[in-house]
Parts: C-alpha cells; sequence; structure tokens
C-alpha cells in the first residue's frame, strides 16, 4: 500500500480542550478508530482535528466555547501533519475571551492558510437532516467540498462575506447614493464569479469520481441551484438591479449566499429529500467517498476523512464495505463509535484507541 502519499496527523496534543485537560496521540497513517462510551470525548478529539482546517470546524464552535470548564484558561491544539511528501506543525490556541490564534511551522499565519497543508473532509450526525432541513447547511456542506479542491475558496468566501456585511450596512441605513455601492458590489461580483465556479467545478469532481466507482454505496446527481443570473450577463449587474429590492428588505437577496445544492438518487430518480432517513444517510457517505476518491485522483493524496458515529447507523455488510473503501483510497480516517466490535473488520487495518471519561476528564489509552 502506499501510505507513504497519504496526509494524516503524526501527532497530536490537547490542552484544556473540552473534556480533555491533556491528551496525546502519536499515530500512523492508517484509520484511527475511537470507542468508548457516549461523552466520553470522542468527538472532541475528531472536532481537534477538524479546527486543522480553515473555520470553525465540525461542531461550528467559537473558540470561548472550545475552552474547558471549570479552568477557563483557554485551549492549545498541536498537530504534526506528515505524509504527501511534506511536514508542518500546526498549532492553534486561544486565550479568553480572544480569537483564535494559528501557527503554522512556528510563525503566525492566516486561518486561511490551513487549506494548502492538508485537505479535511468531514461526516457527523447534525448532517443526517441535510436534505430535508435548511439550505444553509446544504451550502456549507458543499463549501466544504469545494475548499476540499480549491484552497482559495476560503478567501473568496471572506471577501464575499465582508463586503456583503458593508453593503447590508448602506442598505438597513436607506442609503441611496449608487456612488456607495459601487466599488463594494464590484468586489462582491468578483469573489461571487469564483465561488460559484468553484463550486460547479467541484461538483463535476463529484460526478466524474461516482461515475464508474466500485462501492457499495448508492450515487448522486448534485445540481447547484440559483436563478440569480437568469437575465443578466453577471453578478455587478444582478447586485445593481436588486438594489430597491434589498433596500426595502434591508439585505442583499441575491448572491452565492442563496444558493442550494439538489441531490437526486441516481438508481430511483427520486429527490435526497424524499428519501428514507436510511437511504439518505448512504448518499451522504456516497458524496464523500467521491469526495476523497477525486482528491487522491487529483492529487495523488487521500484527505483526512473524519466520520463521526458513522459506524452505529450500517449494517455489518455496508459497515465493512464502508471499511474497505477507506483502507482502498489509503485514507487517514478518523471514526468513533461507542465499542470495539464496531471496528473489529478492521483488524489492524486501524489504529484503535479507547476514550474514556474519569472524574470529569477524558482519557486517551491506543490498543
Amino acid at each position: 500500500m502506499g501510505w507513504e502519499m497519504t496526509a494524516f496527523v503524526a501527532a497530536l496534543q490537547l490542552s484544556h480542550f473540552r473534556s480533555h485537560r491533556r491528551a496525546r496521540l502519536a499515530l500512523d497513517a492508517r484509520p484511527v478508530a475511537l470507542f468508548g462510551p457516549n461523552g466520553a470525548g470522542k468527538t472532541n478529539l475528531m472536532e481537534a482535528v477538524s479546527l486543522l482546517s480553515p473555520g470553525r470546524g465540525l461542531r461550528r464552535a467559537t473558540a470561548e466555547e472550545i475552552i474547558r470548564r471549570p479552568e477557563a484558561i483557554g485551549w492549545k491544539i498541536r498537530a504534526e501533519v506528515a505524509g504527501a511528501g511534506a511536514g508542518h506543525e500546526i498549532e492553534l490556541s486561544a486565550e479568553p475571551d480572544q480569537p483564535r490564534v494559528t501557527r503554522i511551522d512556528g510563525k503566525i499565519a492566516p486561518q486561511t492558510a490551513l487549506a494548502r497543508l492538508v485537505r479535511i473532509i468531514w461526516l457527523v450526525p447534525s448532517q443526517d437532516r441535510l436534505w430535508i432541513e435548511g439550505a444553509e447547511g446544504r451550502r456549507r456542506f458543499l463549501d466544504r467540498i469545494t475548499l476540499s479542491f480549491f484552497p482559495d475558496h476560503a478567501e473568496a468566501t471572506l471577501t464575499y462575506d465582508k463586503a456583503m456585511r458593508d453593503r447590508n450596512r448602506l442598505l438597513k441605513d436607506q442609503v441611496s447614493d449608487a456612488r456607495w455601492y459601487s466599488a463594494l458590489e464590484a468586489q462582491m461580483a468578483e469573489a461571487a464569479t469564483g465561488i460559484t465556479a468553484n463550486r460547479r467545478a467541484a461538483l463535476s469532481r463529484l460526478a466524474m469520481a461516482q461515475e464508474g466507482a466500485a462501492t457499495a454505496f448508492p450515487a448522486a446527481d448534485l445540481t447547484l441551484e440559483t436563478d440569480d443570473l437568469s437575465d443578466m450577463p453577471g453578478y455587478a449587474e444582478a447586485f445593481a438591479v436588486s438594489r430597491l429590492r434589498d433596500m426595502a428588505a434591508g439585505r442583499t437577496l441575491v448572491g452565492p449566499h442563496r444558493a442550494d445544492l439538489a441531490a437526486i438518487y441516481t438508481d430511483k430518480g427520486v429527490p435526497a429529500r424524499q428519501c428514507s432517513t436510511g437511504e439518505q444517510k448512504a448518499l451522504l457517505i456516497s458524496l464523500i467517498l467521491a469526495n476523497a476518491r477525486a482528491l487522491k485522483a487529483e492529487t495523488g493524496a487521500a484527505p483526512l476523512v473524519l466520520l463521526d458515529e458513522v459506524a452505529a447507523h450500517l449494517d455489518a455488510d455496508r459497515r465493512a464495505a464502508l471499511f474497505d473503501e477507506i483502507c482502498a483510497l489509503e485514507a487517514q480516517a478518523w471514526m468513533t463509535g461507542t465499542g470495539p466490535e464496531l471496528f473489529a473488520e478492521l483488524g489492524d487495518r486501524a489504529q484503535h484507541v479507547a476514550v474514556s471519561e474519569v472524574g470529569g476528564e477524558s482519557r486517551v489509552a491506543p490498543q
């Protein structure tokens, strides 16, 4: 197996991070199976890994929410990322009432720089209702996938959001002078064009990765739904035309922040929102695996894959199929479950870590 080309977390240290007063793991490139009772701190470990990419991690928590209580002295993550021909030391920390600080190889860096070091994708139980709840969650899901292919997607999104906040302030203040809007809308239009192009390109890569794949999970036909530009040459005109309507609403009503992701269960021709709960979960797993396959085909290295409580929702055959696909990808997949029996099919193909809770403090014990 070509594990040497896998990007993986070789070492992870936590200090006062949620339930973990101290935690230390030394790892290789194989999958990581975390098992223990509910509330022991398994997902907290996975959340720490998710923060090695731009954004607020798989729980979308603020820096303040992560601080271990009752000490409240701030938290720190140190990680060594190895493989894929490169190695880096990443340190993340936050003091009470202070923003998160990112250091890469000892130097302070913006969060967006993390996207160029390691690609991370994840699936968590809160996403199980993705297809039946609001569009915001589906946009976030798509943007995580898009970021894995295009590291500059994070910067484009930040640029767009900042310019849109400034424009929304003008709208709320009922500013009518077009000169106040033109520069902001030009900035928004440039970023929006890049965001939409990145999203469409990511969906194209997923489609190619699903086509003809040997997998036990169903394929999905994905579409980016947006009517912003139906009669206009670009976003700049769309923002200008919508200005009066936006002013009445007090916010921007057109743009990539209003797009939606639609999915059709390919074999059945049924929208994902109308599928059974089990089918919806299988579609999500299929997309995560397709994302990983596409990244490996494009970059030569599989991404980090985080799958929280995924084993508990699959029968034995499909669970074994998932493990086989992950190992075939040569991905360091972090998976959680309540008992070691859920990961028995992995055997020595994975690293097994018991997580327990003693006196309000999480403990990790490699097996």
